[in-house]
């Protein structure tokens, strides 16, 4: 077989969840499968200089780079098989055999976190998409319902892959990298112990009830560290420093922004708790690379995060603040409960790797292929 691979959401130098995952399976495909030949997809123009093209040497894999926006028609030119790892326009896809995955039905879900008119575009995006697509890749049994519960009549496409963790960029640091850890620290002005929030700063990630938490700590003095949040900027989120100055939390909060897998890792070792009181989740990263660095986690019980954390963390209603500030409070307090929840943590992200993403998908392409 020939697959094409649509690589656009990991060429920016900032890429979060669809980026992570494209990335991983492309790597963990072209190690397992030596009898296809893969072909990347890289739409970067020649003078967009805040897209990268990552180095993906093997002999089964072709980048092919569209520097002159010639479009995917006229640089892959034919395949067997086309993967979209995310919604897109299919009118111009390379194959009549197309897989896309979906990752949220977000404005299904959770509308209120967008406008009318994005939600009017997606729905139309997504209902062409779901009529031209051979099959769906769902990344969470909580997305695979939701697909099933607003698109019955289409629901024989879709089929659940779960994603995974890279335990080689998320681990527990010993030695000379938890004292650069404590170093960073230093030099952002953060000391031990705070609590640790990462996702794109937009409504679905729920921030504003993790402030409203936060300040109850703060006013019945259950905890005197900083609140660190850590991602970029995205929808609706203009109004945040506001919210933080009229909230009195100026001093207890830090804005971290975007950083590095380096620099995220040495957060999640150094943090007392995570804290991810999400609305909504596809599928939910941080999670499991909060688990793999073997810091006690509170999330939702909602959406794909009880479904990822399992018994591994603390659920709480992301709508009762009260009740995310009692659990980071018992997170903080109880050795015990903390020490059980570590453990558990390490063997439920055992359970999902970019290995099995990759050999799940692989099988997907290859009933695809064989019309099966």
């Amino acid at each position: 077989m020939r697959i094409a691979i649509q690589c656009r959401s990991f060429l920016n130098k900032n890429y979060t969840g669809i980026g992570r995952y494209t990335y991983h399976l492309i790597n963990h495909l072209i190690q397992i499968d030596q009898a296809n030949q893969y072909v990347l997809y890289m739409p970067k123009g020649i003078f967009n200089f805040k897209r990268t093209i990552p180095r993906i040497k093997a002999k089964n894999a072709i980048s092919k780079v569209d520097f002159f926006n010639k479009g995917i028609l006229k640089t892959v030119v034919a395949a067997d098989i086309y993967h979209s790892p995310s919604p897109e326009d299919l009118s111009c896809a390379p194959s009549p055999k197309i897989i896309v995955t979906i990752h949220d039905l977000i404005f299904k879900t959770f509308p209120e976190g967008h406008t009318a008119a994005t939600i009017a575009t997606t729905e139309h995006q997504l209902s062409n998409i779901i009529d031209k697509a051979t099959k769906l890749i769902c990344c969470s049994q909580s997305t695979l319902n939701d697909f099933r519960k607003y698109f019955p009549q289409q629901a024989a496409k879709a089929h659940l892959v779960y994603q995974g963790v890279n335990q080689k960029d998320f681990y527990v640091l010993t030695g000379k990298e938890e004292k650069a850890a404590q170093k960073m620290l230093a030099s952002r002005g953060i000391r031990e112990p705070f609590v640790l929030f990462v996702g794109t700063l937009e409504p679905r990630k729920n921030l504003n009830h993790l402030l409203e938490a936060f300040r109850l700590l703060k006013t019945k003095k259950k905890f005197a560290g900083k609140l660190v949040v850590v991602g970029m900027e995205g929808w609706m989120s203009e109004d945040m420093s506001n919210r933080i100055k009229d909230m009195d939390l100026v001093r207890d909060v830090y804005l971290a922004g975007f950083v590095s897998n380096r620099e995220l890792r040495y957060f999640y070792n150094q943090a007392a708790v995570f804290a991810f009181p999400s609305f909504y989740e596809g599928f939910g990263f941080p999670i499991l690379e909060a688990f793999c660095c073997g810091v006690p986690v509170v999330t939702s019980n909602v959406s794909s995060c009880p479904e990822i954390a399992d018994d591994a963390a603390l659920k709480i209603d992301p709508r009762q603040p009260e009740e995310i500030a009692e659990a980071i409070t018992r997170c903080l307090e109880d050795k015990v409960l903390c020490a059980t929840l570590r453990e558990r943590g390490f063997k439920r992200a055992q359970r999902f790797s970019f290995l099995n993403t990759a050999q799940e998908t692989l099988k997907i392409y290859q009933e695809v292929y064989g019309g099966y």
